[in-house]
């Protein structure tokens, strides 16, 4: 069964920010007496889809989408009451416009080191567009670095030069307990909206109008599905090299805007080479393979069953767990939101450091929402694993 918890809103102050000037690099305190000590044996990762966090009087996307300061408040009180209840050590999010305003919020909760690579568009000096992703760690941040594309493999692979990440990926190497340095990946892939600028042809008729604007969904929503699948190959081959010289554990985290094994996204969790009975290679591919945490958490669950049976333990291993979806559209649900692993915390591996021990899905809001609580926090369950170190 899936696991999910609930949270109490608590008082905040209202962050009324407007100002989004960009931080290039880790911010943290000059006081490091409180940093965690290596004595800890836990650590929690989530990644929290913010949806449209802006401060009024900004508006996003269009002149009159803006928030009133009653709304702002009750999402600032939703947020700061996720991160007081379930207190993850590090959180990656996605739909940033207010940068400064989340980093003061986060601040006040106990996250002294924040990360950003980009910035918002800007049009008519209030309306915003393109959100950026941002991470929160309560972890020294040693290194901050936006991942670019690598243009001669993006033209190798059939796209332009001009090819992009639809929202810049932040790369922030995190200091954790026990394991040392551990690069932490945000993204927010490009979202299956119908992206598409070519012409149809257009007809006077009624079908005709219905058959270009067809033929426009199909054509757009397969060219944000290239997008998208795009963005992952070149971010993966980007962790690869960079694991591959660095040697650091990985944590990729984000909003992927598809199931993760559909085949648009599948290759991020590739678990070895085709057609190659190599053992030892395919032991070595192990090292620079992702992980989702919910396979992991899943594998650790079952393995743990018949030891906690053979005890006499009265608890509910017997029931067969079920993912929650993280995002609802209409009458269908889906899984879009995810934390993918290195073999650093894959229990499997002798190598390993920690375990996937719990996974949590925050959905009551969007599936029991109360209105003076949930009325303004977000479109997407949040996700957290925590980590727990082997012994």
């Amino acid at each position: 069964m899936n696991k999910r918890e609930e949270f109490v809103p608590i008082n905040s102050m209202s962050l009324l920010s407007t100002n989004n000037e960009l931080s290039s690099n880790a911010s943290s305190s000059d006081d490091l007496s409180s940093a965690p000590q290596v004595e800890q044996t836990q650590i929690k990762v989530a990644t929290f889809n913010l949806f449209n966090y802006l401060a009024p009087p900004d508006a996003f996307y269009d002149f009159d989408r803006i928030y009133s300061a009653e709304q702002w408040q009750k999402k600032e009180n939703w947020i700061a009451s996720y991160l007081q209840t379930h207190q993850p050590d590090i959180i990656g999010f996605q739909e940033v416009f207010s940068i400064n305003a989340l980093e003061a919020l986060v601040k006040k909760q106990g996250y002294e080191y924040f990360a950003v690579v980009d910035k918002p568009t800007v049009i008519d000096d209030f309306i915003h567009r393109d959100p950026v992703v941002a991470l929160a760690s309560k972890f020294p941040i040693i290194e901050v670095a936006a991942v670019n594309v690598d243009k001669d493999l993006a033209v190798q692979l059939g796209l332009t030069e001009a090819f992009n990440f639809s929202r810049q990926v932040v790369r922030a190497t995190v200091e954790l307990p026990h394991l040392g340095l551990c690069d932490c990946y945000v993204v927010h892939f490009k979202s299956k909206r119908a992206s598409w600028q070519g012409d149809v042809d257009k007809l006077s008729s009624l079908e005709g109008n219905v058959l270009s604007q067809f033929k426009a969904q199909v054509a757009g929503g397969w060219a944000s599905s290239i997008q998208r699948g795009s963005e992952a190959t070149l971010l993966m081959m980007q962790m690869l090299e960079r694991r591959a010289k660095k040697g650091n554990a990985m944590i990729l985290m984000g909003d992927f805007n598809n199931p993760l094994k559909d085949g648009i996204l599948a290759h991020l969790v590739t678990p070895n080479m085709l057609f190659n009975n190599d053992q030892n290679q395919q032991r070595l591919v192990k090292f620079y393979t992702l992980r989702d945490a919910w396979d992991l958490y899943e594998a650790n669950h079952d393995a743990n069953k018949q030891m906690i049976n053979d005890a006499n333990q009265n608890v509910e291993t017997d029931k067969v767990l079920t993912r929650g979806a993280t995002h609802y559209f209409g009458q269908s649900s889906s899984v879009l939101d995810y934390i993918l692993l290195s073999s650093e915390f894959d229990a499997a591996e002798q190598s390993s450091y920690f375990e996937v021990s719990d996974y949590i899905n925050t959905d009551k809001h969007l599936i029991n929402p109360s209105f003076d609580i949930d009325g303004e926090s977000t479109d997407h369950a949040v996700v957290s694993i925590n980590l727990t170190l082997r012994k």
